[in-house]
Formats: structure tokens, C-alpha cells, sequence
């Protein structure tokens, strides 16, 4: 139904193309199924405008100009902490804010930015006091090139060294890259614990079917004796890898299974609208619910002012699919659930650990609960927060 009311462009930078892309166009539909119940709700007096701008993996700081250029004011997206770092300067410099849902790996805050993913204290701290006291303290690390792959694994090393133990390995892709015999071979050789992913994409589907291809010759590499473990592997990727990525472990502020009203009114209403019949991701759900908050900030606001905008935002709670979200004045990071959950026989996640309630974002990881993760071996599970979901 159309309607009359303010139109508010809005930007939506993510990559449809290259290793990455099958979650680019989870992150893109997500953003578009939050504008379509934006612009169709009565009771909001604006309308979203979406632009979609795609950098192709490489363009992102161009894109973001021309787009705050022409008058867009906000952009949802990157995925990537590459683009992310691309993109930040250039809404710093012209006034914009960009709108970030994917987790990362810390130690960042700009005025210019809302982080909608979670940070290494809603992550990697609470997956490493759980699989620690598990399976042991001495990961083999595996990452993408970049950013993301590196701060990842520090954090992963100083946690297992808090715990006596540390990496038994650390070995990077370049983005893309599907070679994975290397890293078996010397994961065969010095048998860790558990194996702690930082891979993005196609490198993640390659690796874990060289994983999965592994423990079938030797089942010491199995899921039950030495799993794969990530906070970044999502539905998008299990589409994709299918059973070879059964009995790994992930963690992350949404899965499709999550059982509460608020998803369960979310994927109904996808379902009415898109016919949704395969697993929502957690990409797909973060962007939607970014959106979700920007729309209603916007028309809260009445007008789309960065500056009055991030006030509403960062004043009050919004109803999203993963939660009531409040963004901290302070961080800019909002405060997120974990959930923590291994990949079933039927390509689903099956969850089985959470967070009691959100988890404050502690980007530079300088609070209490961090210092203690650094300083002493891991507790058990519950100790830092999380109740084993029966």
C-alpha cells in the first residue's frame, strides 16, 4: 500500500559477488525485508528508500562516498573488518553513520558507527569458557588474512595460555583460497584439541570439508574428540556444507532454531511475506534488525540526522528477532545474547548453551569479566553467565 510521508534514502553496502557472497545477499534480503515492514506499517509517518551499492569486495570507501554524496545520510553494511575500516573514515569525515551487524573482533569505537554484531566478550569469551574445560587447551587456530583472522586468534592464544595451555598451531588463508591440504597435514601432525575457525566464505566451506574428510580416516578428528568451533559460521554456510559440517560448534546473538516469541513472530511474518521455507541466518536476522532499529529511530526522531538519530538509538530499547536491543551512549556497541550451538544431522543448528539475558558489549575487553578470563583458567560452564539450555 503506498503511502505519503517523508522518504529517507538509505545505503545498503554489501558485496554480491566473490568468497564472501552467499552472505552479502543474506545481509541484503535481510535489509529489504525490514524496509518492506517498515514502509507497509501504518503507524510509522516515513518511508525508507534502499539503495543498493555493491563494492564488489574492494570498493567500499568509493561507494560510501558517493552515496553520502547524494544525500544518503546512513549505510548498513561491509562484513568484512576490511571494509568496515574503509568505510568508517569516510562517514566520520562526511557526517554519516554506518550501521555495522556482523561480529568482529574488537578493539574499535567510532561516533560514527552503531555495532549491531557482537564483540570477543559475546563471542569468543563465553565459546572458550565453555569448549576450554571440555576438550582442552591447546586449539589450532585457522583464519582468514586479515584483521578479523589475526585479533581473533591473539584473544584465543592469551585465553588458552590463561588456561596452561596455548596454540598448538596458527595458520591464515588469503581470502578465497580453498587449498586446505597444508593445514590438515600439520593438524594431523600436532593433534590439538579442538580446532577454533576464523575463516570467512568459500575458505571455511574447504576447509571443513578437508576437516570432515580427515575424521573419516581417523576418528581422533572427529566432531566428538576435536571439533571445529567458530563465532562466525552462520545457516548461510550450512546450506552449503551440508552434513560435513555436523557436530561443530558455533556461537552467535541468533540462530534460526532460537525458541522465543520474538523469532517465532519474526520468521512468521518472513514466511507470510517472502514464503521463507529454509533456515533463517543470522546475517539475514542482524541486518533486519539494524534496519528495524534505524526505521523506527528515524520515525521517532523525524528526521534523519545522524546526530539525533544515534541519541534515539543509544536512549531506549527496540524489539528486534534477537532481543530487546540497547545500544550503549558510551560504546556505540549494543548488548547482545550468546547463544552457542553444534550443527545437527539435518543441516540445522541445534542450540544448547546461552547467555542468561544480554551481554554489555566490553569492546577493549577492559571490564571485570574479561580481566578474570585472562587472569585464571576457565570455569565451568555457567561461570561466566551461561545456563546449559536442556
Amino acid at each position: 500500500m503506498s503511502r505519503s510521508g517523508p522518504v529517507y534514502p538509505l545505503t545498503l553496502l554489501f558485496s554480491a559477488g566473490g568468497s564472501y557472497a552467499p552472505l552479502g545477499r543474506e545481509a541484503v534480503a535481510g535489509a529489504l525485508a525490514a524496509i518492506a515492514e517498515i514502509n507497509a506499517d501504518e503507524n510509522l509517518p516515513i518511508r525508507l528508500a534502499p539503495l543498493i551499492a555493491d563494492p564488489q569486495g574492494q570498493r567500499y570507501a568509493h561507494l560510501a562516498e558517493v552515496a553520502l554524496r547524494e544525500g544518503a545520510r546512513h549505510i548498513v553494511g561491509t562484513i568484512t573488518s576490511t571494509g568496515r575500516k574503509e568505510v568508517i573514515p569516510v562517514v566520520e569525515r562526511q557526517g554519516g553513520l554506518l550501521w555495522y551487524a556482523f561480529p568482529y573482533e574488537g578493539f574499535e569505537a567510532s561516533d560514527s558507527t552503531l555495532y549491531f554484531g557482537a564483540c570477543p566478550n559475546q563471542h569468543l569469551l563465553p565459546l572458550f569458557d565453555y569448549v576450554l574445560p571440555r576438550y582442552g587447551n591447546r586449539p589450532f587456530v585457522v583464519g582468514s588474512n586479515y584483521i578479523w583472522g589475526w585479533e581473533v586468534a591473539r584473544i584465543a592464544r592469551e585465553l588458552a595460555e590463561a588456561g596452561g595451555g596455548g596454540l598448538a598451531g596458527e595458520r591464515y588463508l588469503p581470502l578465497g583460497h580453498t587449498s586446505c591440504d597444508h593445514l590438515i597435514s600439520e593438524i594431523r601432525e600436532c593433534r590439538p584439541d579442538f580446532i577454533l575457525s576464523n575463516l570467512v566464505g568459500e575458505s571455511l566451506h574447504a576447509f571443513v570439508r578437508a576437516f570432515h574428510a580427515l575424521a573419516l580416516e581417523d576418528e581422533r578428528f572427529s566432531p566428538e574428540h576435536c571439533p571445529i568451533v567458530s563465532c562466525n559460521m552462520t545457516e548461510a554456510d550450512i546450506e552449503e556444507l551440508g552434513a560435513t559440517a555436523c557436530g561443530h560448534i558455533t556461537t552467535s546473538s541468533y540462530f534460526d532454531s532460537l525458541n522465543t516469541p520474538e523469532n517465532r513472530a519474526f520468521k512468521a511474518r518472513i514466511a507470510g511475506r517472502q514464503g521463507h521455507r529454509k533456515a533463517i541466518s543470522s546475517c539475514f536476522a542482524s541486518v533486519y534488525s539494524a534496519v528495524s532499529v534505524l526505521g523506527h529511530a528515524i520515525a521517532e526522531a523525524g528526521t534523519d540526522d545522524p546526530r539525533i538519530v544515534r541519541r534515539v538509538v543509544t536512549s531506549r530499547r527496540f524489539d528486534t528477532p534477537i532481543g530487546a536491543l540497547s545500544v550503549d551512549a558510551a560504546t556505540q556497541h549494543a548488548a547482545l545474547s550468546c547463544h552457542m550451538a553444534e550443527v545437527g544431522r539435518g543441516g540445522r543448528f541445534h542450540l544448547f548453551d546461552r547467555s542468561i539475558g544480554p551481554i554489555k558489549a566490553d569492546p577493549y575487553l577492559s571490564g571485570n569479566a574479561a580481566r578474570a578470563a585472562f587472569q585464571s583458567a576457565p570455569l565451568a560452564s555457567g561461570a561466566a553467565g551461561l545456563k546449559v539450555v536442556k
